[in-house]
């Protein structure tokens, strides 16, 4: 079977869907405007780990069980939205702070690797798109290193575009042009997470469908 079709229908959802402004995009953005360079660096790398993470759960069945039990679906939801709700709380309350256009700085509170991985993490949105993407080219034939090769194309697709995101936005011209707008991009991030977290919660009563 010519696997190559398998792989362009996966990623011509994938790769859009990758685009779209979410948590892990916002999350990027903030910890690159609000923490700089390295911070956002460390934040793609995390994204980039949770997608693997659920990118590999779905191959080996987690979708499945997910649209199987719907209960387990809208235990997830409820936590994601929860914590989504929670991270735009805290950075509701987070105090002013400058920032070192060289990225020394780290400003804020939290491991920036494990911030990115567990908005990722507790994003349903990410277990929609990959059981959508998955259930319509994975098969019971299909090779293992096949699945190993869409696993890390995920992963090798979320760095490359959030590495440019993070350098984009934490470059100096972009840093130097908000400068003085920090806190207001926290707060601003906030709002989102807290946006998209009820939005989450919202949804969560509605049945999961491939």
């Amino acid at each position: 079977m010519d696997w190559t079709l398998a792989f362009v229908s996966v990623f011509a959802i994938f790769i859009p869907a990758l685009m779209l402004p979410g948590p892990d995009f916002i999350g990027v953005v903030r910890s690159s405007m609000a923490r700089g360079t390295r911070a956002g660096l460390m934040t793609t790398l995390g994204v980039t780990i949770g997608l693997g993470f659920y990118a590999g759960l779905s191959l080996i069945g987690l979708s499945a069980v997910l649209l199987e039990y719907q209960w387990l679906a809208w235990t997830v939801r409820i936590c994601g939205g929860l914590y989504l709700g929670y991270l735009g709380i805290r950075l509701l309350m987070t105090r002013p702070a400058s920032l070192d256009l060289d990225g020394g700085n780290d400003a804020g509170t939290g491991n920036p690797l494990v911030f990115g991985f567990l908005v990722t993490l507790t994003n349903p949105k990410a277990i929609v798109l990959f059981t959508s993407v998955f259930a319509t080219a994975v098969t019971d034939a299909m090779p293992l290193w096949v699945m190993a090769a869409m696993v890390g194309l995920v992963m090798a697709s979320a760095a490359i575009w959030y590495t440019l995101v993070t350098l984009f936005m934490s470059s100096r011209p972009v840093i130097a042009r908000f400068e003085n707008a920090q806190h207001w991009i926290e707060r601003a991030a906030g709002v989102c997470f807290i946006g998209i977290g009820a939005k989450i919660l919202a949804d969560s009563r509605n049945p999961l469908t491939p």
